[in-house]
């Protein structure tokens, strides 16, 4: 089933890091997007105005300033734009942002996201895809993280929101027969990133000479997924639309499958990078030597993460393949190439600064 081709995509979160490249990916594809975002203050508005301005040159593309929690306001969109799928990125994200502002998350993860499942049960949504992360495997120590793991012990608030968006959603799944697919991302990086990201504020370092914060002394391991590799994986998934499977038994409930039509995926690299070896790559790729500043291990923050997706590969057909070897090298490339010059025409702050809005 060809969804994307066949009616509107909705993309919440259209200003954002990732909901910027799926909305061009969809756009290049010749589909017809509406894209919502509130345009929060989390980090600099104008790096989301700046993605606004790229995706406004396809005429297929239409764009609304709105809030998740504005429950009126997305009821009028539902029933204008009658969305044939809907790829809900929108979210406060951040695991540190979670300890100091936490009303955020219940506005945006919690209250949003119902007003997102009003609207799909309400308007009849043939798919809804919507982003989950890494971060509810919590204190789960075996990996590959597996969706088929029990995820009821998370570290921070921003994790227990996405893991109750997985159980809602399960919910509107059952009750209301809504095709619901989530998604579970890992660490993702590439151009037109966040700047509260490590790759954005190691490179600013680097090139502003100051050091870089390395926490738990350095030792951590992260399953960098290169931006192109989340967007193909939520592309092939819009037009895979779950169905009941049949294997689920509920005396051995499996978290990774259901009775009702809904699916869960990891999308990562499958291959963990030590910290210390993406600032190796990094260094060479801007040709200087990072200054290393060594602290303790963050509240909320885990030492390790990898994803099995073993199910996306054998239920979707993809695998993400990007090594960081190729993608920071890409990213480097962006940010000198076009980061740069739009912050010297002073449209856009130095990172440090961005980072701390």
């Amino acid at each position: 089933m060809a969804l994307a081709h066949e009616g509107t995509i909705l993309v919440t979160g259209a200003a954002g890091f990732i909901g910027y490249h799926l909305a061009r990916r969809l756009l290049e594809d010749g589909c017809s997007v509406v894209g919502i975002d509130n345009l929060s203050p989390y980090y600099d508005v104008r790096l989301k105005r700046a993605r606004l301005a790229r995706l406004a040159k396809w005429p297929g593309f239409r764009f609304t300033a709105m809030d998740l929690a504005d429950r009126a306001a997305i009821g009028e969109l539902f029933s204008g734009a009658r969305p044939a799928a809907v790829v809900n990125l929108a979210a406060q994200a951040g695991v540190r942002y979670s300890l100091h502002n936490p009303h955020a998350y219940i506005d945006s993860n919690l209250v949003g996201f119902t007003n997102i499942l009003e609207g799909c049960r309400h308007h009849g949504v043939e798919h809804l895809v919507f982003a989950s992360t890494s971060s509810v495997y919590g204190l789960n120590t075996s990996m590959p993280f597996s969706v088929h793991d029990n995820v009821d012990h998370p570290l921070s608030l921003y994790a227990a929101t996405k893991k109750a968006n997985e159980l809602m959603a399960h919910s509107y799944s059952h009750l209301y027969r809504l095709p619901v697919t989530g998604l579970r991302f890992f660490t993702v990086y590439g151009p037109w990133g966040r700047p509260d990201m490590a790759l954005f504020l190691f490179t600013d370092a680097i090139l502003g000479g100051r050091p870089i914060e390395l926490f738990n002394n350095g030792n951590m391991r992260r399953d960098f997924t290169y931006v192109d590799d989340i967007v193909e994986g939520i592309r092939r998934v819009i037009d895979h639309v779950p169905a009941p499977d049949p294997r689920f038994d509920g005396a051995m409930p499996d978290p990774g499958i259901s009775s009702a039509p809904y699916r869960l995926f990891n999308i990562g690299n499958n291959r963990p990078v030590e910290l210390l070896h993406l600032v190796e790559v990094l260094e060479q790729a801007l040709g200087r030597e990072a200054e290393k500043l060594h602290l303790p291990m963050q509240a909320g923050d885990v030492p390790a993460t990898c994803a099995d997706i073993a199910d996306l590969a054998s239920v979707v057909g993809f695998r993400p393949d990007t090594p960081i070897e190729t993608g920071v090298p890409r990213f480097v490339e962006w940010y000198l190439e076009e980061w740069l010059p739009l912050r010297k025409a002073g449209v856009m702050p130095a990172m440090a600064a961005a980072a701390a809005s």
